[in-house]
């Protein structure tokens, strides 16, 4: 995957690879020792249910390596998010 600069995901549209939107990415949290980014806090949409997901304060937690691009929206692979075998 290419570099994605967190201040690049501020705002932005979180989709899944299926299409489906799961809403606003909010921030991200990484390891303050390596760098490595670790979740991308989105704030979920309305019609998204959160039971699905591991959450922190009403923010989804989705674990950054599953971030496939960063353009128009942040793309997520629904495959690699914990929880989320279901369709």
């Amino acid at each position: 995957m290419a570099k994605i600069l967190a201040k690049n995901l501020a705002n932005k549209r979180v989709m899944l690879t299926d299409g489906s939107e799961l809403g606003t990415a909010n921030n991200v949290i990484m390891e303050t020792h390596t760098g490595e980014l670790l979740y991308l806090l989105v704030k979920p949409s309305t019609v998204v249910d959160t039971s699905k997901y591991k959450t922190q304060d009403g923010y989804l937690l989705i674990p950054f390596e599953a971030v496939r691009a960063a353009k128009d929206y942040a793309i997520v692979d629904k495959k690699l998010i914990t929880g989320s075998d279901f369709d």
